[in-house]
């Protein structure tokens, strides 16, 4: 059960016998992944304790004080699991959330308005398979599939293309399971020939993107592309930690992150059949 930070401190300090349980810095690594709470976080209101003193599963009620003034009191669990679905810096405040969500409420006509129950047919559809995407395991070209969300990702693909003479035109592999409603998933980069996605992953300007349940999400969709006879390569980058066995971290589009992409790919597949995708017209 969580207890005030106080008495979580006093207590770390009897059951270890140190006046400093946990040294600054001990649980940098750990919190660095997520930026906006480092700056919502603040000694001074938390008994002089440092957040990188503090385990991200500990059991403690800390205050926090988000961006526009807002202080409240929440767990470091409840704090890293705040994102959610919403790219929005308030979701990281349960205040500033609560107010985004009163602004989006439906006017007065609309929510009186009768609504019509949903048919078993309609209910079934909402976990529908995309027309036309084939057996569990086909890549093919979605229409429903978003555009590349940073040039980083354009500069992947441009620079791999370059070395491996591979079809990037496709955008989608059918799965088995729905993930969020449909039977598709959406990898940044696609090789259907080693049967392989790519993605790149960074915590984005506000520090929103894969952390807390976007991660769980992440992990989802990695589960349901090895279940179709997928295997998923992410790159990791700034603070990111990988979350499967042949994610790459790396500060950013490199040489020597294709360089390392490649090599994966080689485990992945086996060194031999990728070289037979090798560019030898002086791409790579």
């Amino acid at each position: 059960m969580a207890e005030p930070v106080e008495l979580w401190w006093a207590r770390r300090q009897w059951s270890k016998s140190l006046e400093v349980p946990y040294p600054v810095g001990c649980y940098r690594s750990d919190w660095e992944r997520y930026p906006v709470l480092v700056r919502q976080y603040h000694p001074d209101l938390n008994s002089g304790i440092t957040l990188t003193q503090v385990p991200p599963a500990a059991e403690v009620y800390l205050v926090w004080q988000c961006d526009a003034g807002h202080r409240f009191v929440a767990t470091p669990d409840e704090q890293r699991q705040r994102p959610g679905q919403s790219r929005r810096r308030s979701t990281w405040c349960p205040e500033c959330a609560a107010g985004a969500t009163k602004r989006r409420a439906p006017s007065p006509s609309r929510s009186l308005a009768p609504v019509r129950p949903r048919s078993p047919a309609a209910s079934a559809r909402v976990a529908r398979a995309t027309p036309g995407a084939g057996e569990v395991g086909q890549a093919f070209v979605s229409s429903l599939a978003p555009k590349p969300a940073s040039a980083a990702e354009g500069e992947l693909r441009h620079r791999l293309a370059e070395r491996l003479d591979l079809h990037f035109g496709l955008n989608a592999v059918r799965v088995a399971r729905p993930f969020f409603t449909r039977h598709e998933v959406w990898p940044d980069i696609v090789l259907a020939e080693l049967r392989v996605a790519i993605e790149y992953d960074t915590t984005g300007r506000d520090g929103l993107e894969h952390v807390g349940r976007r991660e769980e999400s992440d992990r989802r969709k990695d589960r349901l592309l090895r279940a179709a006879g997928w295997e998923v390569v992410r790159i990791r980058c700034g603070k990111l930690r990988p979350i499967g066995p042949f994610d790459i971290s790396a500060p950013g589009i490199s040489a020597k992150t294709i360089d390392r992409l490649v090599e994966k790919l080689g485990q992945i597949r086996g060194a031999l059949i990728v070289e037979c995708y090798r560019r030898t017209d002086g791409g790579g």
